[in-house]
């Protein structure tokens, strides 16, 4: 891999290999939008790649070297192996080859970047915090590794936007290589242990994501899996204590919604509503809205966007009822999910 940093303020001839796999569907968008000639190859077709398709970029199913043609820089998948025909081709040709994080960090590089992290949670509170700011105005680009209903896709890039909100994934490392402004931690419980190796490792790598963070951190401390991280002097708490900076109470949970009320750390914010059923959702929530009043925006656009919010594919996504039977499609793969 080259040693070189790298930088996207000119457009550029980028190949992506897996190019249909959510988080890199993501990342072709966002690129894309910022005005880099982007293509990509992937094993098979998938229906994702129709939205890359309906942007410009050029896809091609099969791997293959005639695939880098006029590519100067070169960025694949996590699940890619170093002995792909296309990288091998790159490494002979001289085309630089950044990893997945490398590029998501030089992203990051380009606007204020709020980072969302966690075992759990980190995909839809990223949804939910983009559409908050949107609906206050701030219309910020973001970078979602999954599917956020009002819009059909999890990015989009707004070369006038101040603010990227970002799913930090950590299953690679990938996450320490964000530069944010901001961050949110959801959770944090023993997962990708075939990359970390231990669950002492994993933690550590959270503590160093939250270091990291140029400003503050918001850390769920209804999570137990967090509370070594709380000591930071830059984190902020929110969960149901009272104790919490920002503190969810008066929950009322329904099959298909939420209701709940946030104090914050000077004043009652007032009542919340979210289509979603679950704590974990009105969390979710919280964590969003606090951001949005530390960054200066008004409740009241906070407390529209959130109810906005229509949920995020396969995250407890409600797909139809049958003989008193309701069928949900959900993500989790975890034992405590």
């Amino acid at each position: 891999m080259t040693a070189r940093k790298l930088s996207l303020t000119e457009p550029k001839d980028i190949h992506i290999i897996g190019i249909g796999g959510a988080g890199m569907r993501s990342i072709a968008l966002v690129l894309s939008g910022m005005g880099h000639r982007v293509k990509g190859s992937d094993l098979k077709y998938s229906s994702g790649l129709e939205r890359l398709k309906s942007e410009g970029i050029e896809i091609y199913i099969g791997h293959s070297e005639k695939n880098l043609l006029n590519a100067s820089i070169l960025t694949k998948s996590t699940a890619i192996p170093e002995g792909n025909v296309e990288v091998q081709e790159a490494k002979r040709e001289g085309i630089d080859i950044f990893s997945r994080a490398e590029v998501l960090s030089a992203i990051s590089q380009t606007k204020k970047t709020i980072a969302v992290a966690g075992t759990h949670g980190k995909t839809t509170t990223s949804s939910m915090l983009s559409l908050a700011l949107a609906e206050a105005g701030v219309n910020p680009s973001f970078l979602i590794g999954g599917e956020v209903n009002e819009i059909g896709c999890g990015a989009l890039w707004d070369k006038d936007s101040k603010f990227l909100v970002v799913e930090a994934d950590e299953s690679d490392g990938t996450f320490l290589e964000v530069e944010a402004e901001f961050s949110i931690v959801t959770s944090v419980e023993p997962d990708h242990l075939s990359y970390y190796g231990t669950s002492q490792k994993l933690r550590e790598a959270f503590k160093q994501f939250v270091s990291n963070t140029k400003k503050k951190t918001y850390i769920c401390d209804e999570d137990v899996g967090t509370e070594y991280l709380l000591d930071d002097k830059n984190v902020v708490t929110y969960g149901t204590s009272q104790e919490s900076d920002y503190s969810l109470q008066s929950y009322t949970g329904g099959r298909f919604s939420s209701s709940f009320e946030i104090v914050g750390p000077e004043t009652n914010l007032g009542p919340f509503t979210l289509a979603s059923p679950g704590l974990h959702n009105a969390l979710n929530a919280t964590a969003a809205v606090a951001l949005g009043i530390d960054i200066g925006l008004p409740v009241e656009d906070l407390r529209r966007g959130i109810s906005h919010f229509a949920g995020v594919a396969r995250r407890f996504q409600f797909r139809g009822e049958a003989n008193g039977v309701a069928y949900i499609d959900d993500y989790a793969h975890l034992p405590s999910e």
